[in-house]
């Protein structure tokens, strides 16, 4: 897992963050090929189409999607974070997320479509402090410096920030609600801040032809689709109800309030209090 999240991360540096983010459905697919191979689940219709739909979908995001990266470097990404498009989108951004976060904690709403807006929102910042960090490091390996320019570390800081408040939010979630129901519906607000990301703050989208753009979106739409019929009606994990009852409560039984001896006693934790209380209980079976 660690390797291929730095896979992932490498990957920002070389190819446009609209291209990167929509091929994670290829780990839903991979996921759903163990599931059948190795822990013999039951290979379903809606398994296969929802595989032949999010293949279909890559085919044509690699092909449609914007090809030419830019080389990442310091001044660039200055010359991006105080462009007025994405002042606007990061104001946008932020007044939604208090809006959320105010319903999410104040108001106790704990709807996975909240939970799941709060995580997207801070998966754009993530993906857009990815990209920078690591076609700054690029650059700096090919010789041109970007290490000592202040913003490689502000975009270093938003990076860790925002990963560590996304993965709150999406364990948070994950204990709310099935994985079934997490898993596609994070996968689609992922992607879709993550491609929105890119064309507000690097400008991918600048200079594509209008077919290109339709048919990235369609697969995008496909990729989504396969997705979720691949995570739907998965089997749910359900924890066992436990269910106690009080000693008072069984019929036909009897209990003494004190069987185990007191915190402060010289007896508590030793033999001797052990052997109290298995004279306590063999006195309430007669």
């Amino acid at each position: 897992m660690g390797v291929g999240e730095l896979g992932n991360f490498a990957a920002y540096g070389f190819a446009p963050a609209s291209l990167i983010a929509p091929l994670g459905c290829v780990s839903v697919i991979a996921s759903a090929v163990i599931s059948v191979v190795f822990l013999k689940e039951t290979l379903r219709a809606s398994d296969i189409i929802g595989g032949t739909l999010a293949v279909a979908g890559t085919y044509l995001l690699v092909t449609f999607a914007p090809h030419t990266s830019t080389h990442i470097t310091a001044h660039l990404v200055q010359y991006y974070a105080m462009s007025w498009h994405f002042l606007v989108y990061l104001f946008i951004e932020v007044i939604v997320f208090c809006v959320l976060l105010y319903v999410y904690k104040r108001r106790k709403v704990k709807h996975i479509v909240i939970v799941m807006l709060l995580v997207a929102l801070l998966a754009s910042l993530t993906v857009i402090s990815v990209k920078a960090v690591s076609g700054m490091i690029t650059e700096s390996l090919k010789g041109h410096l970007q290490l000592t320019y202040p913003i490689f570390y502000v975009m270093l800081i938003v990076m860790v920030a925002s990963c560590a408040f996304q993965i709150k939010f999406l364990n948070q979630a994950m204990k709310m609600f099935d994985a079934t129901e997490v898993v596609p519906i994070n996968f689609v607000f992922f992607t879709a801040s993550a491609i929105l990301a890119g064309i507000v703050f690097y400008q991918e989208f600048e200079g594509l032809a209008l077919l290109n753009i339709l048919m990235f979106l369609l697969g995008c739409l496909l990729s989504f689709l396969g997705v979720f019929l691949i995570a739907r009606n998965r089997p749910k994990i359900k924890q066992q109800d436990r269910t106690f009852i009080a000693m008072g409560k069984i019929p036909g039984g009897r209990h003494t309030d004190k069987v185990q001896p007191e915190a402060k006693s010289l007896t508590y934790g030793s033999l001797a209090a052990k052997l109290m209380c298995n004279r306590a209980g063999q006195t309430d079976d007669s």
